[in-house]
């Protein structure tokens, strides 16, 4: 079968040509002597620079359709559920992360177990091509340089074939990125306008008020940072966690996907001043979302899980995946001398 779909890309390439957030804002009233005082920028308005200044972008942001329509979820669930607003995001988020990146994410290992399925056969056909190219070369009197070529054009082809075959292209792996990026970018902006006074509810009362008393804990103002840090390290050491937990399954790291761990952790770790300078009304949507993630990351290495979303063996799973994962984390962290 490979010599019928290799024979007719073993032939010699021609030589390729080698060719050569914006501006000053008056600060927000407040009927709280003791709220932390946001930066300019987390509640200057947009609208405020000119039409070529660099917060021109973001006004077009603040005010488009998918910002808009997060706000009107925002509300919505509030005024149905009759929630504090803390409690109001809490179960948008989660009913959100449920409803559409869990999907997803099962999706997203379905077809990296089929695509892991394949790498036998993959390796199989690798190392038939490359002895066909080999005895071509040698029959045809290829350079070194004619027949890598030959070989990884050809290679490229059968594995795209076997990917169409079993319709499991690793690009559709990243649909959940895609979407989930997106969502979590327009719920963070819809809730900046909304805690910095931007948006009324259908009462005519605003929003940034009553946000101000929606708060819990030590962070009874939404519309304030939180001066204790503690929700920013929170978004923090869970990102940190679902970071690591991917790292600890991945068996035979490349180098690119070594240097992609190292960028997120350095982004997890960049995210807690960022979060320590907006509305806590944001971190806390963060913090919820991070948790969510954190916790359906964990859920879909159960094997029932798995074989309820039918999602195929594959030869890195294990009956005991959760045991595995603390053995694995204590090993790296904790026992390391």
């Amino acid at each position: 079968m490979l010599s019928r779909l290799s024979v007719r890309w073993l032939r010699p390439l021609p030589a390729l040509p080698l060719g050569p957030l914006s501006a000053r804002l008056a600060p927000v009233p407040t009927d709280s002597a003791k709220r932390s005082a946001l930066p300019v920028w987390a509640v200057a308005p947009v609208s405020a620079v000119g039409p070529g200044g660099a917060g021109a972008w973001y006004e077009v942001l603040a005010t488009s359709a998918p910002v808009q329509g997060a706000e009107e979820v925002l509300l919505n669930v509030q005024s149905a559920t009759g929630l504090p607003w803390w409690g109001s995001i809490l179960l948008t988020t989660v009913a959100l992360r449920g409803a559409i990146t869990l999907p997803l994410a099962a999706y997203q290992h379905y077809i990296l177990a089929k695509v892991e399925n394949l790498q036998p056969e993959i390796k199989n056909i690798s190392r038939h091509l490359n002895q066909e190219v080999a005895v071509r070369a040698n029959q045809l009197g290829w350079s070194k340089r004619v027949a890598r070529l030959t070989y990884l054009k050809a290679m490229r082809k059968l594995v795209s074939e076997l990917y169409v075959r079993d319709n499991c292209h690793p690009f559709k792996a990243t649909v959940l990125v895609w979407i989930q990026l997106p969502m979590w970018i327009f719920m963070s902006v819809a809730l900046r306008n909304l805690s910095t006074g931007k948006t009324q509810s259908e009462a005519g009362l605003s929003v940034q008020e009553q946000l101000a008393t929606g708060g819990v804990l030590w962070f009874s103002d939404l519309t304030a940072v939180d001066s204790t840090w503690i929700l920013p390290v929170s978004v923090g050491v869970i990102n940190l966690l679902i970071v690591e937990i991917f790292a600890l399954q991945k068996i035979g790291t490349s180098r690119f996907q070594t240097y992609v761990t190292y960028f997120v952790r350095a982004v997890s770790v960049l995210m807690i001043p960022i979060a320590a300078t907006v509305p806590s009304s944001i971190v806390l949507y963060w913090l919820c979302s991070s948790f969510v993630g954190l916790s359906q990351n964990l859920l879909l290495r159960s094997p029932r899980f798995r074989q309820l979303c039918r999602i195929p063996l594959t030869k890195s799973d294990s009956d005991t995946p959760y045991k595995d994962l603390f053995a694995a984390f204590y090993a790296k962290f904790i026992s390391r001398k």
